[in-house]
């Protein structure tokens, strides 16, 4: 309604000025009759709020429409009244409608087509590395685990540009299942031994080989692998030790990565989920690229897991993985139903 009454001031500022003139023509011309100008005015607004009436009652749909955001897109499908400005908005609606579809598609398209690439040149790029590893397992020179070290970086940030390919059709490429925690982080603790080693930082592994949880194990086996390197970078030097611990915590379960080295200073604590934010840390290590910790709030945020941090600094950091229940695993399933 207010949008109708703003739409039609002009008219209403017209028609009064013309309603103003009618009564001083009669007041100049000698015709001053109080009971002729007052029928007269009585026509004139009786008129005026009968045409008034007439098109709010044809455009009401319009000036609805207008007058709220639109929520969804099957908005615009819908139709606005038989009136010819009605009709108008429906048109203007339809093609907007129809122009953002093809825009979206032709982005889409686009977008999985730069996925497909980035997939394709990430799986292209594993073979060299595999050869170069191959080719250097058996070199006792010292310059050969320089090279081992680099070709593991290169690795490892291959995987996090396959990965951030991936999360944009996530829901296409996960599976949920039951996960035993234990093997998992032996699995993750032995895929990064040459970090360890190499970093003089080591694993304090305490899992509960019972448990076991709900969630995708090639997604999860990528979140722990973050959080192991981020711990081990972020020790090496300060600290011998990472911890890693799975517990009970009420209904849920909790997996947590824990280490002693250098922290995240208090201001930078709630913006490290935050993409491409390195914060203090970063400047002190340049191949901080602010992209593990966001990942592993994406990732966890679309498992249905929730994602704890705690740091100090110069004590270390905590990082938790808070899992919705506890499960048992296949071979408890097994005995069960035996």
């Amino acid at each position: 309604m207010r949008l109708f009454w703003k739409d039609q001031l002009v008219f209403l500022v017209f028609f009064f000025v013309q309603l103003a003139l009618l009564v001083l023509i009669f007041a100049l011309d000698g015709y001053w009759n109080p009971s002729l100008i007052s029928y007269a005015v009585f026509l004139c607004a009786f008129f005026a709020g009968s045409y008034l009436v007439v098109r709010y009652l044809l455009n009401r749909p319009v000036y609805q429409r207008l007058s709220h955001p639109v929520q969804s897109l099957d908005e615009l499908n819908q139709r606005h009244g038989n009136a010819a400005l009605g009709r108008a908005v429906d048109q203007t609606f339809q093609e907007l409608y129809r122009l953002f579809k093809e825009q979206l598609h032709a982005y889409e398209t686009k977008q999985r087509e730069y996925t497909t690439f980035i997939q394709q040149w990430v799986h292209q790029m594993k073979t060299p590395i595999s050869v170069i590893h191959l080719l250097l397992q058996d070199d006792p020179d010292p310059r050969a685990e320089s090279v081992r070290e680099e070709v593991d970086r290169i690795k490892r940030g291959l995987e996090t540009v396959l990965y951030i390919a991936r999360l944009d059709r996530f829901e296409q490429d996960f599976l949920i299942e039951s996960v035993s925690l234990r093997q998992l982080v032996q699995a993750v603790v032995s895929e990064n031994k040459r970090l360890f080693i190499r970093n003089q930082v080591y694993p304090e592994v305490k899992v509960d080989e019972r448990l076991a949880v709900e969630s995708d194990e090639k997604w999860l086996s990528f979140v722990l692998n973050q959080l192991l390197t981020n711990a081990v970078r972020y020790s090496a030097g300060k600290s011998s030790k990472v911890g890693i611990l799975a517990y009970p915590r009420g209904m849920d379960v909790v997996l947590e990565v824990r280490d002693n080295g250098i922290g995240i200073p208090p201001e930078d604590v709630h913006r490290v989920f935050q993409p491409y934010f390195t914060g203090e840390n970063g400047r002190r290590y340049p191949e901080s690229t602010g992209m593990g910790l966001y990942l592993v709030k994406e990732i966890c945020g679309r498992l249905h897991h929730g994602v704890e941090l705690e740091s100090k600094v110069g004590e270390g950091t905590s990082v938790r993985i808070v899992f919705a229940a506890v499960v048992p695993t296949l071979q408890e399933r097994k005995e069960d139903e035996s």
